[in-house]
């Protein structure tokens, strides 16, 4: 009889700790502002969903979606002169 076993080595093998790096950490820390940004877009959207949308509902949309494409604008900068690379 044969045994048949794994001849790959386990993906996750060797990891000496399953902590970000330094520099993962610090490449959130740039995106925190678009991370927000997101985050409040998708608030506003939420709140959206079981009623119409008045007029300074739409207003708070539109507003929060201003607010990530800035944000956006914004890292994309960071990463065109390297600073989050």
């Amino acid at each position: 009889m044969k045994l048949i076993v794994a001849v790959q080595r386990p993906v996750t093998d060797g990891l000496p700790d399953a902590e970000p790096s330094w520099q993962d950490l610090h490449a959130i820390e740039l995106e925190r502002p678009l991370i927000k940004a997101e985050m409040d877009l998708l608030d506003v959207q939420i709140s959206l969903l079981d009623r119409p949308a008045s007029e300074l509902d739409q207003r708070r949309l539109r507003r929060a979606a201003n607010k990530v494409l800035a944000a956006r604008r914004t890292v994309a900068n960071r990463l065109g002169t390297g600073e989050a690379a």
